[in-house]
């Protein structure tokens, strides 16, 4: 899942962002409403974690812009006002979902996996294929009832895969959807952790590579 934080204090902005990480998500980080529009004209993302009160573009115009693209992407609005009027007005602009700050770490990440199940043909929460059963919420991956323990990316990878179905996924897929804009297009990254992973979910192996066109399970 790829995620967008917006949040002009940088110092919450960067521990959400490194949080999401550590739950297998690829994050990208910005503290102000005009580099938010940008990221967004950029990058496809899955949701956008969305500070109300936010510097050079207000919050309010960045819900608004994106709800105009048409975009599939999904909006958690943040913001200090908690009264029931104030989560109405987010909502009303375009908003999926609202979390008055301060806010518990789980009920953000709980909150962010839930719209980004809804950005695409809805999938059942535990994942299953090829003997490989994957849960997203408890972060957990077993093989024929056996547990695997994996690092953020190499999770990431394998639930990309596997919610694809069986369909091929690209390397390029692969960066878009498991790793942040701040990785190199030119590294082999990808195909190193495809590696690891097959390792680590043993024989026989279940990651296909088709020459020329990327994954698939």
């Amino acid at each position: 899942m790829r995620v967008l934080v917006v949040e002009d204090e940088q110092l919450l902005a960067d521990a959400v962002a490194t949080g999401l990480r550590r739950e297998a998500m690829a994050v990208d980080v910005v503290y102000d409403g005009g580099a938010a529009l940008e990221r967004i004209g950029v990058n496809d993302y899955d949701v956008v974690v969305l500070d109300r009160d936010l510097p050079v573009v207000h919050g309010d115009e960045v819900c608004r812009k994106l709800v105009g693209l048409g975009l599939p992407t999904r909006v958690l609005m943040l913001t200090a006002a908690g009264d029931v009027s104030d989560r109405v007005e987010g909502l009303e602009l375009g908003a999926d979902d609202y979390l008055p700050k301060p806010f518990a770490f789980s009920e953000l990440t709980a909150r962010v996996r839930a719209l980004g199940r809804r950005t695409s043909t809805p999938l059942p929460p535990v994942l299953e294929r090829a003997g490989i059963r994957l849960d997203p919420n408890r972060r957990e991956v077993f093989r024929d009832g056996r547990e695997i323990h994996l690092a953020p990316k190499e999770f990431a990878v394998l639930e990309v895969l596997l919610r694809s179905e069986g369909s091929v996924v690209s390397a390029e897929q692969l960066l878009e959807k498991a790793w942040d804009e701040n990785t190199d297009p030119f590294t082999n990254v990808v195909r190193v952790t495809v590696m690891t992973l097959r390792r680590k979910l043993g024989e026989p192996a279940v990651i296909v590579t088709v020459p020329g066109s990327g994954y698939r399970i």
